[in-house]
């Protein structure tokens, strides 16, 4: 067996990260790495203490973007990136000039927290859905996205 490049080697510890996400809509999870370091994990799933989806289900919104395009959102959740972003600055890790390492692209909000925390790349099992804003924002901030698998993530009641 070949050695894993870095890359591949946090892609495959990002899928076990999302094993341990709370809401079957995506399972999410979100890596944080700098030096070859990993600074923090995240996956999708509420705030400590708080009911998880898999024990009393999804917490449901429909959203309307510009164009008239329905989503559902799952709204009893934090993103796998935000808990990532949460557990440095909890903890008072810097995770400026870092690495994610993500299960899909970013949302446009967690894009947009992503750019301001100083992360210089992205690498991502696959798309998602709705990623054009992110995929804007990361080219005008000079955030490099690469996507491992250009198929979107498929999960239900997109």
């Amino acid at each position: 067996m070949a050695r894993p490049s870095w890359d591949e080697y946090f892609i495959g510890i990002v899928k076990q990260v999302r094993q341990r996400g709370t809401c079957d809509r995506g399972r999410a999870g979100c890596i944080i790495v700098k030096d070859k370091r990993i600074l923090t994990t995240g996956y999708a799933g509420p705030p400590p203490g708080m009911p998880h989806c898999d024990k009393v289900g999804h917490q449901m919104r429909t959203v309307i973007d510009e164009l008239e395009h329905l989503s559902k959102h799952c709204v009893r959740t934090i993103h796998a990136e935000q808990n990532a972003i949460i557990q440095a600055a909890k903890y008072g890790i810097s995770i400026d000039g870092a690495i994610i390492y993500a299960t899909m692209v970013p949302c446009y909000a967690c894009a947009k927290m992503l750019v301001a925390a100083g992360i210089k790349r992205a690498v991502c099992v696959k798309d998602y859905h709705a990623s054009q804003d992110t995929k804007k924002l990361f080219k005008q901030a000079g955030l490099e996205l690469i996507i491992k698998d250009v198929d979107i993530e498929k999960y239900s009641n997109q």
